[in-house]
């Protein structure tokens, strides 16, 4: 089975002379989407495959980025979060054999839809609490999630390019 094709991106780039929080969460959103491009068209395995000695596949990417969205984003700011069925802080970054890549992309659906209404309905100095007791602002979640995501999203890319040779942001974007 073929990993379902990404949403088209809504945008090229970040607005030139878009607003702050409104620039943080479009760059948020394209890095999101070519996250998930970098899935697909592959098979399961090809999804799975570790190509790092750590054992880094496309898969468990994914299912971090959801866990950690729900994290920092809802459970921060007091948001419900839907309970998780894995132990986030040892098995997030791996896709046991009984998780489907649907039920994965599906997560990581979920996991952005409730990222984006905390975006929408929180105030970039709004504080809460993170996980190691931290207090922090929306405005420091919304970059350090877009630092997370780029930064896996990277990882994706030379997974990606390992695998089958597609690089890119995009189909037909560097």
């Amino acid at each position: 089975m073929s990993s379902p094709e990404p949403p088209v991106p809504r945008a090229p780039h970040v607005p030139y002379t878009g607003g702050e929080k409104e620039s943080l969460h479009n760059s948020l959103d394209l890095h999101r989407d070519a996250v998930l491009w970098k899935l697909a068209g592959l098979d399961d395995e090809q999804v799975r495959r570790p190509m790092t000695p750590t054992g880094t596949n496309l898969l468990g990417l994914v299912k971090h980025l959801a866990a950690v969205e729900y994290g920092w984003f809802c459970s921060t700011f007091g948001r419900e979060t839907e309970p998780f069925w894995f132990d986030p802080a040892t098995e997030d970054m791996a896709a046991g054999p009984d998780e489907t890549t649907a039920e994965i992309l599906a997560f990581y659906a979920r996991a952005r839809a409730a990222a984006d209404a905390a975006i929408r309905e929180t105030d970039l100095e709004t504080t809460g609490t993170a996980w190691d007791g931290r207090v922090v602002s929306m405005r420091w979640v919304l970059i350090h999630m877009l630092e997370d995501t780029v930064r896996h999203a990277g990882h994706m890319d030379i997974v990606r390019e390992l695998i089958d040779g597609a690089v890119g942001r995009y189909p037909g974007v560097e």
